[in-house]
């Protein structure tokens, strides 16, 4: 179903297979409009020109009319022009039944294939006739695949049965552990409407487990739908959605051709892709709290109906939450929950497959029971409902209190002094890794070995403290002063600023120690190499330690970015994002927080200070290796 969100790998099939029946075609103008949308215009025989509509992430079909295009072509726009205009279209074709299809275009040179996603964030990719990416809309590196110049392009992983043989297909239904309808949603790549509709025509009731149902019936019904999709399509808009088949919802309108049907549900194109927003009024101040108010209680009920559905879900799986709590109550007592997620990715129990992902900070996992929840092991499952139910009190509340902001009106704006601005000055030590703690005390951290080096031999003074993580490799940590918060700002930074992160970690072992501890004169027959010390003496200890990262905006008293545990960054600026090991490389996760802040500040603010506010400011506190930003703040 093709809902506003974006369109499913069956209706992703619908659309390529009537714009095939297009073909002979020669690509014309290509345009780009924003980051996410491109328009190409294709030319067919006869002087027939059809216009086709790409947004990323979203949905892709033909249009009556492309948007205007702008007045400077953007540079992806004229990347694909120079490699593809005037070449020939000699395939269009989709890989199995993903959101992911291809145009195969003939140039002298060879045959170039151009990807494009509309999963997810969605992109973009040109390739070459080797499957050698290009160059693609968007950069980035997941676990399983790189989407950069230079690499081969790679489908993300996942199971799609639609090029199965009734045997295999059998076999993929037989090896299932889940109810008919899920496997078919997930295992093929239906989604849940298709998934039920392939039932309802297999006549098999959809919850049964997938392994005893009739493979045979749910097979001949599941490529009667592809085979329709494909031969008989009839396209309605619903008012549910835009489906390439009937019996899905009342029709509130038809179609000949499915591409008509997608441009009729998704008739804006996005804002900045057309200039009538240019004639359009501003808001008032007035109007956009009141938007803002408007959009903030859409948000409470979505969380309240979410928290809900997340009780109910629990209740309903009540003997497999009990299950997991349990095994992973009796795990925790001899294993890190580093080798507790080890061991339930290997694991085929049920209990261990549900679950989803493990947060140590919280001994807390995310379980896949229809939709996903977090349960904290070291709780009942009712206390964990009661936490759910806590959530709903809490946005019930924030509700009522943006209904009643609403019903007293907005108050009279007080006219505000310009502020003035100033860039923070460079000290001795910003070419470290720093941070203030929230109690006011400097911390130091190496950004490699010869910092390290030069931090303990230069910097390091009797009254400091030395702080490391318990690993190979990582930032050597001066404390310049008293602090109470050594074991949980200090240590977090240790952590954070080592290679646990960058193995993917989600905590570690810091120790602490004395300045007249930490020496580079080795025992006779060993060796110190650069970088690194020998410390003698007993240590302290912080076990399991949390790592994150906050990155922020300071504006007072003085203009710059700054990082550290996320408590110290609080404490100075409201405008932060935090960030946990995850899937992006550095360079990435600094560009897309340059973005948060851009918006953040304003645009005014982030060119005036850019001296100060850039990428490569923000890049001097990501953590090495991949991370994924969690949170956003701004006061």
């Amino acid at each position: 179903m093709a809902n506003k969100q974006g369109m499913s790998g069956i209706d992703v099939r619908a659309m390529v297979t009537e714009l095939c029946g297009h073909l002979p075609l020669w690509i014309g103008k290509i345009y780009q409009y924003d980051t996410k949308t491109l328009g190409i215009r294709l030319n067919g025989e006869g002087g027939v020109k059809h216009q086709f509509l790409i947004e990323t992430g979203r949905r892709a079909h033909l249009v009556r009319s492309l948007p205007e295009s702008p007045k400077t072509p953007l540079g992806y726009a004229m990347f694909l022009r120079k490699y593809l205009e005037g070449g020939r279209v000699r395939a269009i074709g989709q890989y199995g039944l993903q959101r992911i299809f291809y145009i195969d275009i003939g140039k002298k040179t060879g045959v170039l294939r151009l990807v494009i996603e509309l999963f997810d964030e969605g992109n973009a990719v040109l390739l070459d006739e080797g499957g050698v990416i290009l160059k693609p809309l968007w950069h980035h590196r997941f676990k399983d695949r790189a989407v950069i110049p230079g690499e081969a392009y790679l489908l993300p992983e996942g199971a799609d049965c639609s090029e199965m043989d009734e045997g295999a297909f059998a076999g993929m239904l037989a090896a299932s552990e889940r109810d008919l309808v899920r496997t078919l949603a997930v295992g093929c790549l239906l989604g849940g409407t298709y998934a039920e509709l392939v039932c309802s025509k297999a006549g098999v009731d959809k919850d049964i487990p997938a392994s005893s149902a009739d493979a045979g019936a749910v097979y001949a019904a599941f490529q009667g739908l592809i085979r329709d999709v494909e031969t008989h399509p009839e396209p309605v808009v619903t008012e549910s959605g835009c489906w390439p088949v009937r019996g899905l919802g009342t029709v509130q309108q038809a179609f000949e051709i499915y591409n008509a049907a997608l441009e009729s549900f998704y008739p804006e194109v996005p804002a900045s892709v057309t200039r009538e927003e240019e004639k359009r009024p501003k808001l008032t101040r007035e109007e956009v709290i009141r938007l803002q108010q408007e959009t903030a209680i859409k948000k409470f009920e979505g969380k309240i109906a979410r928290a809900e559905k997340a009780v109910e879900a629990i209740y309903t799986n009540y003997p497999l939450v009990q299950e997991v709590i349990t095994t992973l109550q009796r795990a925790s007592r001899s294993m890190s929950w580093q080798e507790i997620e080890k061991i339930l990715k290997s694991s085929d129990l049920p209990a261990a497959k549900a679950v989803v992902s493990v947060h140590p900070a919280d001994a807390a996992v995310d379980v896949d029971v229809g939709m996903q929840v977090t349960i904290h092991v070291h709780e009942s499952v009712e206390a964990n409902v009661e936490r759910y139910y806590d959530q709903i009190k809490k946005f019930r509340k924030k509700k009522e209190g943006a209904l009643a902001a609403m019903e007293r009106g907005v108050p009279k704006q007080k006219e505000k002094p310009k502020e003035t601005l100033h860039l923070l000055k460079k000290k001795w030590f910003h070419r470290f890794r720093w941070f203030y703690t929230t109690d006011g005390t400097l911390v130091l951290g190496g950004r490699d070995a010869s910092q390290n080096e030069e931090l303990v031999k230069r910097y390091m003074e009797g009254k400091d403290t030395f702080v490391h993580a318990d690993v190979h490799g990582g930032s050597v940590v001066i404390v310049k002063g008293p602090t109470e918060h050594l074991e949980d700002e200090v240590a977090c930074f240790a952590a954070s600023y080592s290679n646990a992160w960058k193995a993917g970690h989600f905590a570690a072992d810091v120790y602490i120690a004395r300045p007249d501890q930490v020496s580079k004169t080795p025992e006779s027959g060993e060796y110190v190499s650069r970088g690194a010390f020998i410390v003698r003496g007993e240590r302290q200890y912080v076990r399991d330690v949390p790592l994150g990262v906050a990155i922020g905006v300071q504006l007072k008293p003085e203009v710059t970015v700054i990082g550290g545990p996320a408590a110290a960054v609080r404490a100075r600026t409201d405008h932060l994002v935090e960030l946990m090991p995850g899937t992006f490389g550095p360079n990435d996760v600094a560009k897309k927080i340059g973005r948060i802040f851009r918006e953040q500040v304003g645009e005014e603010t982030w060119k005036k200070m850019k001296a100060g506010l850039n990428t490569e400011a923000i890049a001097a506190f990501v953590p090495p290796g991949e991370s994924d930003i969690v949170g956003e703040h701004e006061g």
